[in-house]
């Protein structure tokens, strides 16, 4: 590897994105990048449609139930074509799951952040666990997890991926879920630097500004970012927003500013593993370069070792050899060769090891559900319920899914009564469900919050919460919230619950222990990871 030209040690700066559902022809088209361009990596999504600045277009994403398997031979595919071992990166935050259908899932970092501090070894664990079925697929590194504080309710993009708003607990958990995929060989990354946790736009489209001075991020966003500099963190992606008082004054995204980068990460904050872009074809600093080439040298020429997601390779190449140093290249060169050292794929290439573990998976789901689950307003819940049933005036209701799930079945083991869904505007008759319940004095209501991003009430129809908040004026209503907690301000009179439990997530361990919960009226022990105001 050491006697590699120039020319060669530039591609390993670049890692493109692939798509598990590519044609046969885009596969072509990628191998012929690796082989002519000896690229140091890739990083992999779902498919064409789906990557993040592509949903405007409104193409159909199509799932594959056998893209894990698919993943797996096109990562072997693609190795046999590079002249240079590849380091495969894929974003699994929460798990291979985010990107490749019938894969555990793990729970979002803002569950994990309702964990009680002494419960820290569960974000070990579900790093180890996630680290496991990387290794399981061919993947060497995981681009997470976040490291941003989420201190604004309203960021359209952060919300449920990150660990929380305490800037102690989001330093620790990330640390804990480091060391848990270091434990089994896998890279991690803290991202977004320098914090993209207070911002309020979708740096896929736009570019966020950060208006904080130093003094403030150093007190805040940057603390969990030096903790895991502390730690040895492997890699830190730089995000796309802007911070004008650590660049001039001016609006410049951090993935293409040297005082961002140079300065205040490698000199101030003395940091000198990897430091990945974020994704090049993001529309914040996408769109602001006519000439193919000039944003993967720019990104280059700020601070970036990898630039991920670039989509001008041949260009990029050719501006990084006609602008950089020989010395700057060797540097960004020798830190990519020693994450591949460190991951064994330069001296064995049989890396890939083990199988998916759906039981230890659904365990360790299981018991972040006992410790992560919060009450947040509790008046003797379970004892209301059953005196409710023993008078014939205790109903379910399940709001997005049908009366056939995993809370009502756990409930109906002692606690049976007339059971109500509403699924969708299009099936249900969400009047009948109002005059039907006009019958019943309390009433047991699931929400099962139909997204995590908060996009439009997080897609809550208005219907739905003028029937929630009619209920909650006219009967004792329990409700338990399987969701996103920032769904929690949108619900009208919510503070005339009789009891309402946050549950974060609605698998099926979620859903169990929830109704094991209602019926032993066991302990919470699990708070609110963000600062909610209920109406």
């Amino acid at each position: 590897m050491k006697n590699q030209t120039l020319i060669q040690k530039v591609g390993q700066f670049f890692f493109p994105a692939v798509f598990i559902n590519d044609s046969e022809e885009n596969i072509q088209e990628t191998e012929r990048l690796i082989k002519e361009h000896n690229i140091g990596g890739l990083t992999f999504f779902h498919s064409r449609a789906s990557a993040a600045t592509n949903f405007e277009s409104k193409k159909k994403i199509v799932f594959n139930d056998d893209s894990y398997q698919k993943i797996k031979d096109l990562i072997v595919r693609y190795q046999k074509a590079a002249p240079t071992p590849l380091l495969i990166s894929i974003d699994a935050e929460w798990g291979l799951a985010m990107r490749i259908e019938k894969t555990p899932q793990y729970p979002y970092a803002i569950t994990l952040g309702a964990l009680p501090e002494n419960k820290s070894k569960l974000v070990y664990e579900v790093g180890k666990q996630i680290g496991l079925d990387l290794k399981a697929a061919g993947i060497h590194y995981n681009l997470s997890p976040l490291a941003d504080i989420n201190n604004n309710p309203n960021n359209p993009v952060i919300g449920y991926r990150s660990f929380g708003e305490d800037k102690q607990k989001v330093a620790d958990f990330s640390v804990e879920y480091l060391k848990g995929m270091s434990e089994v060989g896998i890279l991690g990354c803290l991202k977004h630097f320098p914090g993209h946790g207070n911002t309020n736009v979708d740096s896929h489209l736009g570019l966020p500004v950060l208006n904080e001075t130093l003094e403030e991020l150093l007190e805040n966003e940057l603390y969990p970012f030096i903790k895991g500099i502390e730690n040895n963190v492997d890699s830190i992606m730089i995000g796309h927003l802007a911070v004008p008082s650590l660049n001039d004054g001016k609006n410049t995204s951090a993935t293409l500013s040297k005082p961002i980068i140079e300065i205040l990460l490698r000199q101030q904050l003395g940091y000198d593993g990897l430091v990945i872009s974020d994704a090049l074809n993001m529309h914040s600093v996408s769109k602001l370069y006519d000439i193919k080439g000039e944003l993967e040298w720019e990104a280059f020429n700020a601070g970036n070792d990898i630039l991920c997601f670039a989509e001008n390779v041949p260009e990029g190449i050719q501006a990084i050899l006609k602008n950089a140093s020989p010395e700057r290249i060797e540097e960004s060169y020798n830190r990519i060769m020693n994450a591949k050292e460190k991951v064994g794929i330069l001296s064995d290439d049989t890396f890939t090891s083990g199988e998916l573990n759906f039981e230890k998976a659904s365990a360790l789901n299981f018991e972040i559900a006992q410790n992560s689950i919060t009450k947040i307003i509790n008046n003797q819940n379970t004892a209301l319920a059953f005196e409710a049933q023993k008078n014939n005036q205790l109903a379910k209701l399940s709001l997005y899914k049908n009366i056939d799930n995993t809370f009502f079945h756990t409930l109906n083991s002692t606690l049976e009564s007339p059971e109500f869904a509403f699924e969708n505007l299009e099936t249900s008759d969400i009047k009948s469900i109002a005059a039907e319940l006009e019958k019943f004095e309390t009433i047991i209501i699931a929400l099962f919050v139909p997204k995590a991003k908060p996009m439009n009430n997080f897609e809550i129809d208005d219907e739905v919460l003028a029937l929630v908040s009619n209920l909650l004026q006219t009967k004792k209503c329990i409700l338990y919230v399987f969701g996103n907690p920032y769904a929690l301000p949108i619900i009208p009179n919510l503070k005339k619950a009789s009891g309402l439990i946050q549950v974060y997530q609605d698998f099926n361990e979620f859903q169990k222990n929830a109704g094991i919960q209602f019926l032993e009226n066991a302990t919470c022990s699990g708070k609110l990871p963000v600062n909610i105001d209920l109406q």
